[in-house]
């Protein structure tokens, strides 16, 4: 979406208008476009917005997180469980910039969220008044699309507009930043949702042509393999998907934010790809003849090195994005459009096949992962508690029911790789931008868009501690949050680098720890420790049957690595697995 920073005045006053001031028409914004709940942190350039809150509290649920970016996060965590569009409200300044990480990680991982900003006064904007930055300059590079509002009358067009893009086509986020004196001027309000606007062209038209190629290259495929991503849970699509996989017989690998889109145990389901990626699918990607890529943007840490990824095959792409085609990976065939539509036209274009040696080359590598990896991983027999078999427990107790928050780093990786997912909108974590410290707010969000759900925060040790502060909204809004911190002592991710690739030395990585389970209690909230392996399954048990937010530290192994792993710079078909 191309940023713009004007808009026109909104049409001449309808009958059905109320005489209010910008403050309140924006919460009744928010109302009409069906928000529940929105996350912040209040200030002098917003606390007009505050006051408004205050008189609707019965209709719009504010939660004051302990930090801008637990308000953006859990805005995310929010939207990411629910398909609904997050919000986050922050004052000018310093709480605008605070928001600045969250916003990106949203930019990149495609989440939909409306960010709110106080601003100072139109009259002083630009001479450098306290707490006034440029948060639409700043923010410019990052969101779907921003603007500044100086004028009460705006607010209504401009909110709209914002939820619409927020939420239309690749969804992303968007950045309002109204100055104080437009929250106290009055305007003649009314509220019109928006529905389209004039340039803005959010889901292309499926090329009929482009599919009936596509699906010549898949009927005639010998070796096929399908990578999915996000873009199938985004656009809701994953009934349509296993129907095409499973009447095309098409062994299918997923990226970290596709996950769980089809259930863990799915036959055609074939594990991850990447960087941590399960071996089968990696290798195979440098030998299968079609490769085709639904809702997915062949990131780096999937294709590692592009000049020997998937050469052999061709390529067929269905992308919502059209800058996504071609960018990274030449593609023979592209088929533009919501995900959804193009399935669902494209099932009927599909020969019913079985592929049955070609799925025999997967069940043979991963019995290779399973004896090398997997079973070192799930099964192990030193002493010191895997983090893998922590997942596996956790899989037991909650029979792959659970939504999984995961922060970043080695457990988040672990968590992707192991833990079991039977139902859609399980896997939530940051992609793109690898953001510590998103998981505990994430979770935050999670929950409450989702009570009847068991939501779990996996965190390292270093992550956690990023904004280990929002244990207080855990506490304040008794969101009945699990929390499980898997700590090694160290920034494990990077330790394992210096381990390969520094001669070991760990520069910076080893982390003096402070008692969390002691912090947890402090903040009112039930809290365990682990060390041994037999205390492992009761821990977990007492967590998942807890009706209220629960901590679980659990002391894993120092210096384990996560394997496989494919260097950087490596094909995929290097993938090391020790």
């Amino acid at each position: 979406m191309k940023q713009t920073q004007t808009i026109e005045e909104n049409k001449p006053v309808a009958e059905n208008t109320q005489r209010i001031s910008g403050s309140e028409a924006i919460v009744k914004c928010l109302i009409a476009e069906g928000v529940d709940v929105l996350y912040g942190y209040p200030g002098g350039a917003i606390m007009p917005v505050y006051d408004e809150l205050y008189k609707y509290q019965d209709k719009l649920h504010h939660v004051l997180t302990r930090h801008e970016q637990g308000a953006t996060h859990a805005a995310q965590g929010y939207a990411r469980i629910s398909g609904r569009v997050g919000v986050a409200i922050a004052t000018s300044g310093p709480g605008a910039t605070n928001l600045i990480t969250g916003i990106a990680d949203a930019q990149i991982d495609s989440t939909p969220m409306v960010c709110i900003t106080g601003q100072v006064a139109s009259h002083l904007l630009g001479s450098d008044a306290f707490q006034e930055t440029d948060i639409v300059g700043i923010s410019t590079p990052i969101t779907k699309w921003n603007h500044q509002i100086t004028k009460a009358s705006e607010i209504p067009e401009v909110i709209a507009k914002a939820f619409y893009i927020a939420k239309s086509g690749r969804p992303g986020p968007v950045l309002i930043d109204i100055t104080k004196d437009a929250q106290f001027e009055e305007l003649d309000f009314s509220y019109k949702k928006c529905e389209g606007i004039r340039s803005y062209k959010p889901i292309p038209k499926v090329d009929n042509e482009q599919l009936k190629a596509a699906a010549e290259l898949i009927n005639n495929a010998k070796k096929p393999l399908v990578v999915w991503g996000q873009g199938v849970i985004l656009g809701e699509a994953e009934e349509e998907f296993k129907a095409v996989i499973e009447k095309a017989g098409l062994p299918s690998a997923w990226t970290i934010l596709g996950a769980s889109a089809i259930p863990t145990s799915h036959p055609l389901n074939v594990g991850m790809v990447g960087m941590h990626g399960n071996y089968a699918p990696n290798v195979l990607t440098n030998e299968c003849d079609v490769l085709i890529a639904i809702g997915m943007r062949f990131d780096d840490r999937v294709t590692g090195n592009l000049a020997t990824y998937a050469k052999q095959a061709q390529v067929v792409h269905f992308e919502i994005d059209p800058a996504e085609v071609d960018k990274n990976v030449k593609t023979d065939v592209a088929v533009l459009g919501d995900a959804k539509e193009s399935l669902t036209e494209l099932l009927p274009l599909l020969d019913k096949n079985s592929h049955s040696e070609w799925h025999q080359k997967f069940k043979d590598l991963y019995q290779i992962e399973f004896e090398k990896v997997i079973k070192n991983d799930l099964h192990p027999t030193k002493e010191g508690l895997t983090m893998g078999e922590v997942l596996k427990e956790i899989n037991i107790q909650t029979k792959g029911e659970a939504a999984i928050v995961s922060d970043v780093g080695q457990h988040q990786m672990i968590a992707c790789r192991y833990a079991e997912f039977n139902q859609t909108k399980s896997n939530i974590t940051s992609g793109g931008l690898g953001t510590m410290g998103f998981g505990l707010p994430a979770a935050i969000g999670a929950k409450m868009a989702a009570p009847e759900r068991e939501v779990i925060s996996i965190c390292g040790d270093g992550g956690y501690q990023m904004t280990i502060q929002e244990l207080g909204t855990i506490f304040q809004t008794k969101a009945a949050v699990k929390v499980v911190v898997l700590n090694n002592d160290f920034l494990g991710m990077v330790r394992q680098w210096q381990q390969l690739f520094f001669d070991k030395r760990y520069a910076s990585t080893e982390l003096v720890n402070p008692d969390f389970v002691t912090i947890a209690k402090g903040y009112f909230l039930n809290a365990k420790r682990v060390t041994k392996r037999e205390e492992l399954a009761e821990a977990v048990k007492e967590m998942i049957e807890s009706k209220e937010p629960y901590f679980l530290e659990v002391c894993v192994e120092k210096e384990d690595n996560v394997f496989p792993m494919i260097p950087t710079g490596a094909t995929v078909s290097d993938i090391r697995l020790e």
